[in-house]
């Protein structure tokens, strides 16, 4: 057992479960933080302590009953899962020592053990900061790259363009070339942000006015390619404005997630969209390990070519800080990537 660089350990530590499913609007009665025993790996395992713990706006969807994603939901009296960033503490694998820096989708806890196999050992000096991990990159290139096949002289429209998602998509369509990137925000300031520091060529508050006006005044030939994060009246307006041949990626539906949830069944122009021969794919990215290694490849380059930003929040406090951020980023109230910083290392 590996026992380099090794911390002091606790007995106990923490991890937040789910106490009910989600029905309606998530509040903190759905949260339970509890007191757990550290678990001690066994033969080809590892003891992790988590830094570092994403959110996402799907999360609540995988509170919900009956929830359609393509990965495990969370469940009642159970801990809730996620993507984390940690560091490892105590090793019975021959393929990662302590000290190694790992990723996972062990969740909400403050240490997590399992096989070595389950945690991606990452290179520590990648980017400015470890938190750059957990991006929501796979999702957005994936769908702005693979669905939506963005490229040379496209007109992009991305809605919740300040979110996760949204604010990587619409760097992406750009650095492939895309001529005019427009993207839709929850604020004023928030539409502001994407263009002064996120490279967007225009962005609107889809609160101010309608958002087919918008659209027709910033793409008056049509939009080519539509990233949707949010659907109801965005993904209605894309429709109208669209090109022929656009192509709609459907990553979202924010406007669903959000108080009575009718938002998230807009009305569809069918015969728009038959004779404009519109293109529209919805995707559920898996995160398979070629998703995340194209995403990678092209985040380091773009990076280092000082052609991409990543915009993020890191919200401190711990994980009891969790369940409150959760609340705040289905609000709105951040900008980019969320994540918690669950130890300071």
């Amino acid at each position: 057992m590996s026992t380099r660089n090794v911390p002091k350990i606790p007995k106990t530590a923490r991890e937040v479960r789910l106490t009910k499913q989600l029905e309606g609007e998530l509040t903190l009665d759905h949260f339970d933080i509890v007191e757990t025993q550290v678990p001690q790996p066994s033969r080809g395992e590892v003891l992790v302590r988590t830094d570092y713990l994403s959110l996402a706006a799907a999360y609540a969807d995988l509170m919900r009953p009956g929830c359609q994603l393509p990965v495990p939901p969370f469940l009642p009296s159970e801990r809730l899962g996620g993507g984390v960033l940690g560091t490892v503490v105590r090793s019975a694998s021959q393929t990662l020592a302590a000290g190694d820096l790992v990723q996972s989708m062990s969740g909400w806890s403050e240490y997590s053990a399992g096989p070595a196999e389950a945690y991606v050992k990452l290179e520590p000096g990648l980017f400015p900061s470890p938190v750059y991990f957990l991006s929501q990159g796979p999702t957005a290139y994936y769908g702005m790259a693979d669905i939506a096949r963005a490229g040379e002289g496209d007109v992009v429209f991305v809605s919740g363009a300040a979110g996760g998602v949204g604010s990587l998509a619409g760097q992406i369509a750009k650095c492939r070339g895309a001529a005019q990137v427009i993207g839709s925000a929850g604020s004023k300031e928030k539409a502001d942000y994407l263009v002064d520091e996120l490279g967007y060529d225009a962005a609107f508050d889809y609160h101010d006015g309608p958002v087919v006006d918008h659209l027709r005044e910033l793409a008056p030939d049509g939009i080519n390619v539509f990233f949707d994060n949010v659907g109801g009246e965005q993904f209605e307006a894309a429709v109208q404005v669209a090109a022929p041949h656009a192509r709609f990626a459907l990553c979202g539906a924010l406007a669903g997630q959000i108080g009575d949830g009718q938002a998230g069944h807009p009305k569809f122009d069918l015969m728009r969209a038959i004779t404009r021969h519109l293109e529209i794919r919805p995707f559920a990215c898996y995160h398979t390990p070629e998703q995340i290694n194209a995403w990678y490849e092209h985040f380091v380059q773009w990076h280092r070519e000082g052609r991409f930003v990543f915009p993020h929040t890191t919200v401190e406090g711990g994980l009891t800080q969790a369940p409150e951020a959760m609340l705040a980023l289905l609000k709105g109230r951040y900008r980019g990537n969320v994540a918690v910083r669950v130890t300071s290392g």
